[in-house]
């Protein structure tokens, strides 16, 4: 019949039944939605996700043995249901994202909340887009770590997320999105950037990458001991520069190894000081 949906077949996974229970009521009152299965720990629902294999897994990250996050990673790629997990901390928004969940709800779980988050399950099994999944889940991650979805992405695919806990603050690689894909591109490798209205030009091995997100943003995920910003438009890297030319006018021009000529402007002129 036309206009009728599938109800999508669902599973709750939770170590504290009170709140198995509270979900489950509240799946049960929404008509699309059938509960087949509750799992009280992760390697419960390890075997019931892959028997019964459901639409979409509601999971908690905080139990004991085997985590949520633990729990999506062990499962096959190609029986992966939709994730959203339910959870009463924060701290996890972007492991969620990299273990490909679809939504990242906080407990106690509001009743529109959880519409939102059956919709973009929804949306996710009908489009079976990858991009446009990538994108819903970072604007709720950002949401809940009040970032920019583009600076997020840029923290997402480099693998920044170690500062936290002891890790450095300034990833490896930066993360250059552009027509759907995205390009690692080694920080030590990168010459200068500079601006180009609301997108940033990432020169690198003669190699031009464009990326849009903000000065400032770019700015802080760079090792301010190897790059520095000379300009108000431009960040160069301090181990490429060959030459200091000054100007009677107080500017200052740097000659990189690759014989191109950066502009200093008066304002920065104290970053002299990291060349000497």
């Amino acid at each position: 019949m036309t206009g009728v949906q599938e109800k999508l077949r669902s599973i709750v996974v939770d170590d504290e039944p009170l709140a198995r229970r509270g979900l489950r009521l509240r799946l049960d009152a929404i008509p699309d939605i059938e509960v087949i299965a509750e799992c009280g720990n992760g390697r419960e629902a390890l075997g019931r996700i892959q028997e019964l294999k459901p639409d979409v897994v509601f999971v908690d990250i905080q139990m004991p043995g085997i985590n949520g996050l633990q729990l999506v990673q062990q499962l096959p790629v190609e029986e992966l249901p939709q994730i959203v997990f339910v959870t009463a901390y924060d701290q996890y928004a972007v492991e969620a994202f990299e273990v490909s969940a679809v939504d990242y709800v906080l407990k106690p779980i509001e009743e529109q909340r959880l519409a939102l988050a059956i919709e973009r399950v929804r949306d996710k099994l009908a489009r079976a887009d990858i991009a446009s999944q990538r994108e819903q889940l970072l604007e709720a991650v950002a949401d809940l770590t009040h970032e920019s979805p583009e600076a997020l992405e840029q923290k997402l695919a480099a693998g920044d997320f170690q500062s936290e806990l002891g890790g450095s603050q300034y990833p490896e690689k930066i993360a250059i999105k552009d027509s759907g894909k995205i390009t690692l591109v080694p920080a030590q490798e990168i010459d200068w950037i500079d601006a180009a209205g609301d997108y940033m030009c990432v020169h690198a091995n003669g190699e031009t990458h464009v990326m849009r997100i903000t000065m400032k943003e770019l700015e802080q995920q760079l090792d301010p001991k190897v790059f520095q910003r000379i300009h108000r438009s431009t960040i160069v890297n301090l181990s490429r520069v060959r030459e200091i030319c000054a100007h009677i006018n107080g500017e200052y021009h740097l000659v990189l190894n690759n014989g191109e000529r950066l502009k200093m402007s008066r304002s920065y002129k104290t970053k002299v000081q990291h060349f000497l």
